[in-house]
C-alpha cells in the first residue's frame, strides 16, 4: 500500500496553515508546569505552534496525544508503547485514523550509557538512528542531582544534545536541551536535508524519546 503523506496541522485565525512542510527550523519544545499532565508545547521559530503534547498519566503503558494546539480540539497523531514499561520497549506512531507510520524503539541495554533510539518506518525498516553525543553529562547530571540545594543547578549546568543521522551516517537534525529549571525547555535544529515523507516520524520520535529521556534525568 502506497504511504500516505502525514503532516502537523493547525489552521490559525487568520486561516494560515502550519503543516511539516512550512515550520521553520529550530522547533521548540517547552514543558508546561503546575499540571497535572505530563505535557509541552512546540513552537517553531516564528512562534506558532507546530503541536500541543500530551501524556495520559497513571497508565501501564505508554499512551502520547498530539493535538493542533492546546484547545485539544483536532487529535493529529497519537503514540502507544508495544508493551509495558520496558527498556526495549517500541513505541509506534498513529494517524488520525489509528493507522500505523512507523516507529521509534530504544536499544536496550545500550541505552543505559548513551541513550540510543531507532526510528523504523510502517514496513519495519530502519530509517534514522537517535544518539546522545555526550554520556558524561547524564552522569554528572545523576551526580549533582544526589546533592542538596546544588541539585536546583542541574537544568543549568548540564544540558544534553541529541542527534539523529540516516543509515548513511549524515546528520540530519539535532535536539538540545536548554538552561533552565526543571528541564523544561528543548531545541530541534535542523543541520541536513530532510526527506518531507519522514519529517513527521522524525519528529514524533524525538517527541517521545524527550518525555522518556527526561523522566530518566
Amino acid at each position: 500500500m502506497a504511504e500516505m503523506p502525514i503532516t502537523f496541522t493547525m489552521i490559525l485565525t487568520n486561516k494560515t496553515i502550519v503543516t511539516m512542510q512550512n515550520i521553520e527550523f529550530p522547533i521548540n519544545l517547552k514543558f508546561k508546569i503546575g499540571t497535572l499532565a505530563n505535557d509541552f508545547v512546540a513552537t517553531d521559530t516564528r512562534g506558532r505552534t507546530v503541536a500541543y503534547v500530551r501524556q495520559k498519566m497513571f497508565k501501564l503503558k505508554e499512551d502520547i496525544q498530539v493535538f493542533s494546539d492546546e484547545s485539544k480540539s483536532q487529535l493529529n497523531y497519537s503514540i502507544k508503547a508495544d508493551r509495558w514499561l520496558d527498556f526495549s520497549a517500541a513505541y509506534a506512531f498513529y494517524d488520525e485514523n489509528d493507522r500505523v507510520f512507523g516507529k521509534i524503539a530504544r536499544k536496550g541495554w545500550r541505552s543505559i550509557w548513551k541513550a540510543q533510539y531507532d526510528i523504523i518506518d510502517e514496513n519495519d525498516n530502519l530509517q534514522y538512528t537517535v544518539s546522545e553525543e555526550n554520556g558524561w553529562i547524564k552522569v554528572m547530571d545523576s551526580m549533582l542531582g544526589e546533592i542538596p540545594i546544588l541539585n536546583i543547578f542541574t537544568g543549568y549546568l548540564f544540558n544534553p544534545s541529541y542527534l539523529v543521522v540516516d543509515t548513511n551516517m549524515k546528520p540530519i537534525v539535532r535536539l538540545k536541551k536548554q538552561a533552565s529549571f526543571w528541564g523544561r525547555s528543548f531545541d530541534i535544529e535542523k543541520v541536513g536535508s530532510m526527506d518531507t515523507n519522514d519529517d513527521d516520524r522524525i519528529l514524533l520520535g524525538l517527541m517521545m524519546m524527550i518525555l522518556l529521556e527526561r523522566r530518566r534525568g
